[in-house]
């Protein structure tokens, strides 16, 4: 790659830094509702393959809880945004929204579940844990997004 093709590159966001609070509550809140929304899906899969007694190799389980807990999460934040604003408009936004962080999200409560149990389960001392993975792990990546994007914080 010669020096031109780096020019195209994105340049570092001028003057960034970590210490907005302003910022941090947001990027906490929309954490939150993201955390919420693939919970749902999550806890949901794995508690019907926990109480049906089908079959699946764990990874199989969380794999498909990964892959609902998504949906679910793209279909709150599109009820959410529809408030605001038009179902089609709104459904294209959370389509948009960032799947490197729910896919940490997902992957971070799963590791949890599967470190602690070795399975896909659910008990009650172990929804604590997961949903305090699943927030922490994308919560700075959230936070640089809005800053990146000069929402928050200038």
């Amino acid at each position: 790659m010669n020096n031109a093709s780096f020019s195209n590159l994105k340049k570092p966001i001028p003057n960034f830094h970590w210490k907005c609070k302003h910022t941090w509550r947001r990027s906490a809140k929309n954490t939150a509702w993201c955390l919420l929304g693939c919970s749902i899906g999550d806890f949901g899969t794995i508690l019907y393959f926990q109480l049906t007694g089908i079959p699946w190799t764990t990874l199989s389980i969380m794999i498909l809880a990964i892959f609902n807990g998504i949906i679910t999460s793209i279909v709150l934040e599109t009820i959410v945004l529809s408030r605001q604003m038009i179902l089609s408009k709104a459904f294209k936004i959370a389509i948009g929204m960032s799947l490197i962080s729910m896919i940490s999200m997902e992957i971070a409560m799963n590791t949890v579940d599967w470190v602690l149990l070795g399975e896909a389960k659910i008990v009650w001392w172990i929804i604590p844990l997961m949903l305090l993975a699943g927030f922490v792990t994308p919560w700075p990546y959230n936070y640089y997004r809005l800053k990146k994007y000069n929402i928050a914080c200038h």
